[in-house]
C-alpha cells in the first residue's frame, strides 16, 4: 500500500472489517453511568450492550462525550510516519465536532515535523454511513494504486454528493449535545411531531421537514432516496438505527423497491453519534448528484 489510511469510529464500520482492510481507528469516547468507555468495537460497544445503552437513553440517562484532542491524533498518526508511511485521514464532519479542527491542527504540527512525508486530513462533513461509506470508496481507490492526493482529492470532490437524511424521535438528544436550540427541541416534543432533519452543505445536521408518525417518517426518507439517489452508478446504500431495527429493515425494503444499489449496509449507530440523535433514531446515507446537500 501506498500509503496508511485513518478513520474514526463516527464512520460506524465494522471493525472487522477496518482490520481486514488496513484501515487505522481513532476513536471517540465517552462518559456512561460514570464510567468514561472508548469505542473501537462500533458493533459490540466495547462492554456496553447495544440494547441496554439505548434503554438506558431511552429512560434518561445522560452521555457525555467529548472531541479528540490534537495529542490523541498526534499518538496516532506519528508512528506511522516515523515508519516512512504517508498518512490519508477521513473525518467526521466538522460541522458536528470540533474533532476535525484538532486532526488540522495535528497534521500542520507533524508536517513540520516529518517534511519528508505526505499527510492530509479530509473532512467528509458527515458522521455514521455517510463518513463511512468515503471511508469504502477512499479504500476501493486505494487498492486499485492510486496515490494518496489521488485519493483524497477524489473523496473532497465527492463529499457534496452524499446526502444524509435523518428521522428523529425527540429533538431533546441533539439540543442537549448542542446540536438543535432549545425552541425547536421543545416544538418537536410538545407536538409529537417528528423531525426530519438533513446533512447541508457545511456539514450540519439541519431540521429539513416534520411528519406526524413514524410510518409517514420512513416514507419521507424513501421519498427522497427515489428523488435524489443517483441511478447512473449504483453504489452503497447506508442505514443506521439506534434501536428500532425492524424501521431500519423496512426502510431498506421499501428502497429497494425503488432503485436497487449495488449494496446495502445497515448499521446500528455507534454509542457517540447514537447519543447525540438519541432512541428511535433511522437515518439514511447515499450518493447523489454533485451539490445534492443542497436539495
Amino acid at each position: 500500500m501506498s500509503f496508511r489510511l485513518f478513520t474514526d469510529t463516527s464512520a460506524n464500520l465494522d471493525s472487522s472489517y477496518l482490520e481486514l482492510n488496513h484501515v487505522d481507528v481513532v476513536p471517540f469516547s465517552y462518559v456512561f453511568n460514570g464510567e468514561q468507555l472508548t469505542c473501537l468495537d462500533t458493533e459490540a460497544f466495547d462492554g456496553v450492550p447495544a440494547d441496554e445503552y439505548y434503554a438506558a437513553l431511552k429512560s434518561g440517562s445522560r452521555v457525555r462525550t467529548s472531541q479528540i484532542t490534537p495529542e490523541e491524533y498526534r499518538s496516532y498518526f506519528e508512528p506511522a510516519l516515523e515508519s516512512g508511511d504517508d498518512v490519508l485521514f477521513i473525518s467526521m464532519s466538522s460541522g458536528i465536532s470540533n474533532s476535525f479542527n484538532s486532526s488540522v491542527v495535528a497534521v500542520n504540527e507533524l508536517r513540520e515535523k516529518y517534511p519528508e512525508r505526505k499527510i492530509r486530513a479530509v473532512d467528509t462533513l458527515a458522521a455514521s454511513l455517510g463518513e463511512g461509506i468515503m471511508v469504502m470508496r477512499a479504500i476501493a481507490l486505494r487498492d486499485s494504486g492510486l496515490d494518496l492526493d489521488t485519493v483524497a482529492d477524489e473523496i473532497e470532490r465527492r463529499v457534496q454528493s452524499m446526502y444524509q437524511v435523518v428521522l428523529i424521535e425527540d429533538l431533546m438528544h441533539l439540543h442537549r449535545g448542542g446540536r438543535v436550540s432549545a425552541p425547536k427541541a421543545l416544538l418537536g416534543t410538545v407536538l409529537g411531531i417528528r423531525p426530519i432533519l438533513k446533512g447541508d452543505d457545511g456539514g450540519h445536521l439541519v431540521v429539513c421537514s416534520k411528519v406526524r408518525g413514524r410510518k409517514k417518517g420512513l416514507a419521507a426518507l424513501a421519498d427522497k432516496y427515489g428523488e435524489l439517489v443517483d441511478r447512473s452508478a449504483p453504489g452503497t446504500v447506508g442505514i443506521a438505527y439506534t434501536d428500532c431495527k425492524d424501521d431500519a429493515y423496512a426502510l431498506r425494503d421499501m428502497l429497494e423497491g425503488i432503485f436497487a444499489p449495488k449494496e446495502f449496509l445497515v448499521v446500528r449507530y455507534e454509542p457517540v453519534t447514537g447519543s447525540y440523535v438519541g432512541p428511535g433514531t433511522v437515518a439514511l446515507f447515499f450518493e447523489g448528484a454533485d451539490g445534492v446537500r443542497q436539495k
